[in-house]
């Protein structure tokens, strides 16, 4: 078996992609994803870039102290040094090593076109740019992963030139070489040559790294690791600029599962790879789509006639693969059994496994729900509520009586928010107020006037995160939203939801049920994750 590294760019390459921003919380959710299936490398970001990417290094620190990451390698990414500077003066390269991880990703020009044209100095001090930042960054004992911008391209153009560009790269230190598909325009076949010639010119491992403008990312990517190539580079659900990346998603299933003689991820990574992709999807606050291979809803659903004829008698009659194997579900589309899967791997934290009756109703009540436009992939703290509810063991710590939101707009433009709610906790009846920047900020500060006195723990919970996402646009402004809620404590995040027509209203349940969640946690009743 030929081990395979994976190599994650979401969260710098993805981010770059049109629509698409993650928080500095988002980054660090998504990272604790991905090192829990076992990827081997995560690209955090550009540390010289922006403020948010330089916090995100100090905090992925910190997780790492914690015993939060226990598999991946943190990569910060960055570029060679500036023309006309030495390497140790570059604040660029000065940058990466402040981010203190132990890799460090240098990408350089390999085309004498964008060398002369986009650089704007000469081929000899390009080579001298590449070779001396490899070197610097080694000498402080980083390990190197140098990315070959425009291989493809620059090596059909100036195939000696491009060679010596990569040869410097790897004569200076660095581990791997990994040779960039940048424009996304090269053949599957051409892909395969060109691995195999830098293969026999270096003697370091080789890397690819494919962009999807002509449909091929994942097509090259696989034609280069067939040929010899030892790490494969992409993004969860091929996020990024124009077209997107490889997607990785598809990369390692067809790795681990359709080809022979590779090892990819560890222990049971790819039985997550659905939950990874759309855990991916709502953190970026997009709507995955259903016919994306492996892990969308449509990639196992049967609908009618003879396919489903043929399901009912041998499920490999119309699947390639068991959809259990990547964490994806079958679904016969006029029974729809939704969620069957995920729902049971998630209740089975609760010990419930045995008890077919209650998850019965579990799955009743989630399947309603989804058809309302419900989603628990990122609000793993209200399915946990929605278990309790079903099993019959959740006792509310308050009863809504009524709210209302007022919003006062003066003639300057500047707007007041104003929330009074009224709540049932025992026999006490809390009516209180609080002005806030925005209605759910309003809300949640008069939430906690009610509650703070009877639970002070409130006290170290706060939001961090609120993504609304219209789900029947058909329906214009009487649309129905879908709200989710990020919060935190000292110990735990988690997510919560909630839908309706009224985004008040959505936000509330979505609101409530965070601070339920952390009531039930802090009494030890909630299901933690491990």
């Amino acid at each position: 078996m030929r081990r395979i590294e994976t190599y994650d760019t979401t969260l710098r390459d993805g981010s770059q992609g049109e629509g698409v921003s993650f928080s500095l919380q988002d980054k660090l959710l998504v990272t604790e994803r991905l090192d829990g299936v076992g990827i081997d490398y995560i690209e955090g970001g550009y540390p010289a870039s922006n403020d948010k990417d330089a916090q995100y290094f100090r905090r992925v620190a910190e997780m790492r102290r914690a015993g939060q990451l226990t598999h991946s390698q943190i990569a910060a990414f960055g570029m060679t040094r500036r023309r006309g500077l030495k390497a140790d003066d570059d604040p660029g390269l000065q940058a990466l090593l402040a981010a203190e991880t132990d890799v460090i990703t240098i990408v350089g020009k390999t085309s004498d076109f964008h060398v002369r044209e986009v650089l704007r100095v000469s081929l000899e001090e390009n080579l001298a740019m590449i070779a001396e930042s490899v070197a610097f960054l080694v000498s402080q004992k980083r390990k190197v992963i140098y990315d070959a911008e425009h291989f493809f391209d620059g090596w059909l153009a100036n195939p000696e030139y491009a060679k010596s560009t990569i040869l410097a790269a790897a004569r200076a230190g660095a581990s791997t070489v990994v040779l960039c598909d940048t424009n996304g325009g090269t053949m599957p076949e051409r892909v395969a040559e060109l691995t195999k010639a830098v293969l026999a010119a270096l003697d370091v491992p080789v890397g690819i790294h494919c962009h999807n403008d002509c449909e091929l990312a994942v097509a090259n990517s696989l034609a280069s690791v067939d040929v010899g190539a030892a790490q494969v580079q992409g993004t969860i659900n091929g996020l990024g600029e124009r077209c997107g990346n490889a997607d990785l998603i598809s990369v390692i299933a067809n790795l681990a599962l359709k080809k022979q003689g590779y090892e990819v991820l560890s222990n049971s990574g790819v039985e997550h790879l659905t939950d990874l992709s759309r855990f991916v999807y709502e953190v970026a606050n997009m709507t995955y789509p259903a016919n994306q291979p492996f892990v969308g809803p449509s990639a196992f659903a049967h609908k009618g006639g003879m396919h489903v004829h043929a399901i009912n008698r041998a499920t490999a009659s119309y699947e390639h693969i068991a959809p259990e194997r990547v964490g994806n579900e079958r679904r016969i589309l006029i029974s729809e059994l939704s969620g069957r899967s995920n729902i049971a791997a998630l209740t089975s934290q609760h010990g419930i496994d045995d008890d077919r009756e209650l998850m019965n109703r579990i799955l009743g009540q989630i399947v309603e729900l989804e058809n309302a436009g419900w989603q628990f992939e990122a609000a793993e703290a209200s399915f946990d509520l929605l278990v309790r509810r079903c099993a019959g063991t959740f006792v509310p710590h308050f009863e809504r009586l009524n709210y209302h939101v007022s919003v006062e707009t003066g003639s300057d433009g500047t707007a007041t928010t104003e929330a009074t709610v009224k709540l049932k906790i025992g026999e006490d009846i809390r009516h209180e107020v609080a002005e806030g920047d925005g209605p759910v900020d309003a809300l949640d500060k008069a939430l906690r006037k009610a509650l703070g006195s009877l639970f002070p723990s409130l006290a170290t919970m706060h939001l961090v995160d609120y993504k609304v996402r219209v789900i029947n646009s058909e329906a214009g402004t009487a649309a129905c939203v879908r709200v989710v809620i990020e919060s935190r404590d000292e110990h735990d995040v988690w997510g919560t939801v909630g839908v309706s027509e009224n985004v008040i209203e959505a936000s509330w349940m979505a609101l409530v049920d965070s601070l339920e969640y952390k009531l039930y946690k802090d009494s030890g009743a909630a299901t933690r994750k491990d």
